[in-house]
């Protein structure tokens, strides 16, 4: 059963904490120094591997019209956990994370095994961000920051064995997630995608073209007070996780 069909609150305690520092992992700079680690649980290395990614430094998210809201370490870590159990994520495999933010799940893809993350994000000041958090895990040449605007700059994502995107979901401007779907398509890859649980219109859209489109798990998806709409300091929506298979 996948770890996002489960009860998701989002936390990690302090007694994780303190095994994740008193057992710490591999150096980044060997290979797999995530999956290398010898004797823990696979409920241990999760949250290891969450503890690493809520560490990263964030990206500002403070456009609207980009609706940055961050994927959080917790959640990136069991996402990319449900992942790698699909064998959609193996080691040296290339990874094309889409609206990549601060990189929390491209570079969570890498210390879980894989060989080369591209990472795609419209944001000036989040790609520095990004590479920067590249550089502290030790993953810098392993890693392609490509500043474009899908929908309207050309990337190539014809290297990629696995992409992953939690994209605009459409709140702010309606269809903005459309150049990041239609991106998935034309990469002919398996995919990944985190979206608003209330979408509907993602299973039919994929399916239209052939591709399979599985749902297999919700959380709770934390939104910052980051914009003037949100009227509480920190609020909660529901998230869907899909798997997107192509013909």
């Amino acid at each position: 059963m996948p770890i996002l069909s489960l009860c998701c609150n989002g936390e990690i305690s302090a007694r994780v904490f303190e095994l994740c520092r008193a057992s710490p992992p591999h150096s980044p700079n060997s290979p797999n120094w995530f999956i290398g680690v010898t004797g823990p649980s696979q409920s241990m290395r999760v949250r290891r591997l969450a503890m690493l990614l809520s560490g990263l430094e964030p990206h500002l998210s403070n456009s609207v019209e980009l609706e940055q809201y961050s994927t959080d370490g917790d959640l990136a870590a069991r996402w990319l956990t449900d992942i790698a159990a699909f064998g959609d994520l193996s080691e040296g495999c290339t990874v094309a994370d889409l609206g990549a933010g601060n990189g929390v799940l491209g570079l969570g893809a890498l210390a879980m095994g894989a060989g080369r993350a591209i990472l795609v994000e419209a944001d000036e000041a989040a790609c520095y961000v990004a590479n920067s958090n590249a550089e502290s895990m030790g993953f810098a040449d392993s890693v392609e920051v490509i500043q474009a605007t899908l929908g309207s700059d050309p990337v190539d994502l014809s290297s990629a064995d696995v992409v992953i995107s939690n994209p605009p979901w459409g709140r702010q401007t309606p269809r903005a997630d459309r150049p990041f779907l239609e991106a998935m398509i034309v990469a002919a890859t398996p995919a990944h995608l985190l979206h608003s649980a209330e979408a509907t219109h993602i299973q039919p859209l994929f399916e239209d073209v052939g591709w399979s489109a599985e749902g297999y798990g919700e959380a709770d998806f934390a939104l910052p007070a980051a914009y003037s709409h949100h009227s509480r300091q920190r609020g909660r929506t529901r998230a869907a996780f899909w798997r997107l298979a192509p013909p």
